[in-house]
């Protein structure tokens, strides 16, 4: 587990007419030294997941932040997609973040350490299974 701290920031967007805000993380650093401050805690369930983020292009971490359209209060920080996704899923505010080199050489050693996840291969039917036996006359 690793302790992060970060401030959230809104920002005002002017879309045709429309003004909203866009809320977003900055200064996100390893430590307790932010205005908020969230536990980032991996899983063996979710290793691939986190290679996945490891090896995209910008690998990111993802708070939750309430509901959406309130204004955000950081509950959960996750490095998965899949995490996030289901986050989504439940119409909470998802804000996004680049994941520092130190978190990333964490994660690496961690799934140099626990493994990468077993490859999820199709499972081969017995013989016959699933077919209609011919009847015997």
């Amino acid at each position: 587990m690793r302790s992060l701290s970060f401030d959230v920031v809104g920002e005002p967007l002017s879309i045709k007419g429309f003004t909203t805000t866009r809320w977003g993380i900055t200064e996100l650093v390893p430590g307790q030294a932010g205005p908020w401050t969230l536990d980032l805690q991996l899983y063996m369930t979710e290793r691939a997941a986190y290679r996945f983020n490891l090896t995209s292009g910008t690998p990111r971490l993802f708070v939750q932040a309430g509901e959406a359209g309130a204004t955000p209060v950081p509950a959960s920080i996750t490095a998965s997609q899949d995490v996030a996704a289901s986050w989504l899923d439940g119409e909470h505010r998802v804000l996004e973040v680049d994941m520092p080199l130190a978190i990333q050489a964490w994660m690496e050693a961690y799934l140099a350490h626990q493994g990468e996840a077993p490859e999820e291969g199709r499972k081969k039917k017995r013989k016959g299974a699933g077919r209609a036996r011919e009847a015997e006359a």
